[in-house]
């Protein structure tokens, strides 16, 4: 059996929580497939946003351009059902394992937004893309 540790006996640290005190209060979240383990994207929350990711099981994001939450999949309908959440050794990274919605999840119209190599020096695109991005933002916009 596991335990669970809530509390580093030396140095008082609380592991229930995650550290939001770096990074002017965000932490990186690594969203990965449950199923293939294939990392999709890298974003980042802050308390409100793991909060609502939390409370909704859908990956919540703190948008740093545009200073404000947003739901992944809340224009393309791709939305990222959390599975399961870990945390690293520091808690200040987020490794979420989702299920998702749609064809991908890349806002380019890729399955991940990792879908270039670097091959002596050049990034090559390593990947088909799955959906138009076109189509997949524009029938959001025209619901609004």
């Amino acid at each position: 059996m596991i335990e669970a540790i809530e509390t580093d006996q030396n140095t008082g640290r609380d592991f229930t929580k995650l550290d939001f005190t770096k990074l002017d209060g965000l932490v990186a979240a690594v969203v990965q497939d449950a199923v293939t383990k294939q990392v999709l994207m890298v974003g980042f929350m802050n308390e409100e946003s793991y909060a609502q990711t939390l409370a909704t099981g859908f990956v919540v994001f703190y948008s740093r351009s545009r200073n404000k939450l947003w739901m992944k999949g809340e224009s393309s309908g791709h939305t990222l059902r959390v599975v399961k959440m870990k945390t690293d050794c520091d808690r200040d990274a987020l490794l979420i394992e989702v299920e998702a919605a749609g064809p991908g999840v890349c806002h380019e119209g890729y399955e991940s937004c990792f879908f270039r190599t670097n091959e002596n020096d050049t990034w090559v695109v390593n990947a088909q893309k799955s959906f138009s991005p076109t189509d997949a933002y524009a029938a959001t916009k025209e619901t609004k």
